[in-house]
């Protein structure tokens, strides 16, 4: 049995895996667009002060702008909007999975990344034609959880997770996908969906996690556009907590796939830099 057949028969089986936190199955469960929905997620999220601080945190970061002090958790909801506070309370609560390294993973460095990415992914979106553009909940969620697969990895097999963010750090200028392959025959992006779907997350978001670093793939086509505004996003940033490099190039056919002016490149992934920043700001200090 190869390497990659290991792991996926460890994730099949969970072996060394947390479960999902029950906040977060539930808050995935809710449907907001009843007011018992909606007042089912400010209870939920109340009941927990790590995400109950991380979200009034947020409502007061310059990502926002807010121009008044936020003290609750419904404040911050009408300033975030509904669906942004329940997929970031989602994302936190999986997250928190993790709050001391193992091995060379460093949950803090995979916190910042994922924050950095969620919220650099707004200024691709505002970019894209309004009838393209995904879901709000879906963005924040899916770029919260899209590197959850190095997550599973160090849960899995430790020794390799080593191997592998110690190759990520000693070869900077040379593609995730290739050392993945080189290394374990498989790619965290499969291992994250492979852990998003035995957590009972919904098709297309574990159809985002597999292919968002291969949009064009065969079967990919369920992932778009998300899995493609996680790919344009993180070739925008530099390193952002994580030594990940996927590239810096974005093609004139990516920005078309996305509808949006390849000419308006530039001003879009200065926009990006600027929330990555603030959000790793934001993520540094909570």
């Amino acid at each position: 049995m190869t390497t990659a057949d290991e792991l996926r028969l460890a994730v099949r089986e969970l072996n060394n895996l947390p479960a999902m936190p029950v906040i977060a199955h539930k808050l995935l469960a809710l449907k907001l667009d009843t007011d018992e929905g909606e007042r089912q997620m400010m209870l939920l999220i109340e009941q927990e002060p790590l995400i109950s601080a991380k979200i009034i945190g947020l409502a007061h970061s310059p990502l926002l702008g807010a121009s008044r002090k936020v003290t609750t958790v419904k404040e911050a909801a009408i300033l975030l909007g509904l669906t942004r506070v329940k997929s970031v309370a989602t994302g936190i609560a999986i997250m928190s999975l993790v709050s001391q390294p193992i091995g060379r993973f460093d949950p803090q460095a995979f916190w910042l990344h994922n924050m950095a990415v969620a919220f650099a992914m707004l200024p691709v979106v505002r970019a894209m034609p309004f009838k393209l553009r995904p879901a709000d909940d879906l963005i924040f969620l899916t770029g919260m959880l899209h590197d959850i697969g190095f997550l599973a990895l160090a849960h899995l097999n430790s020794q390799l997770s080593d191997d592998l963010l110690t190759r990520m750090l000693i070869e900077p200028e040379r593609p995730i996908t290739d050392i993945e392959d080189e290394l374990m025959g498989i790619s965290h992006a499969e291992l994250g969906a492979e852990f998003a779907q035995h957590w009972g997350l919904p098709d297309d978001i574990v159809s985002v996690l597999r292919y968002h670093h291969t949009p064009d793939a065969e079967g990919a086509a369920e992932s778009l556009p998300l899995a493609r505004i996680i790919n344009v996003t993180e070739k925008l940033l530099s390193s952002t907590g994580m030594h990940e490099f996927v590239g810096h190039q974005v093609s004139d056919a990516e920005w078309e796939a996305l509808g949006i002016d390849p000419e308006r490149a530039n001003d879009i992934a200065m926009s990006a830099a600027e929330q990555a920043d603030q959000a790793i700001q934001f993520g540094a200090n909570i």
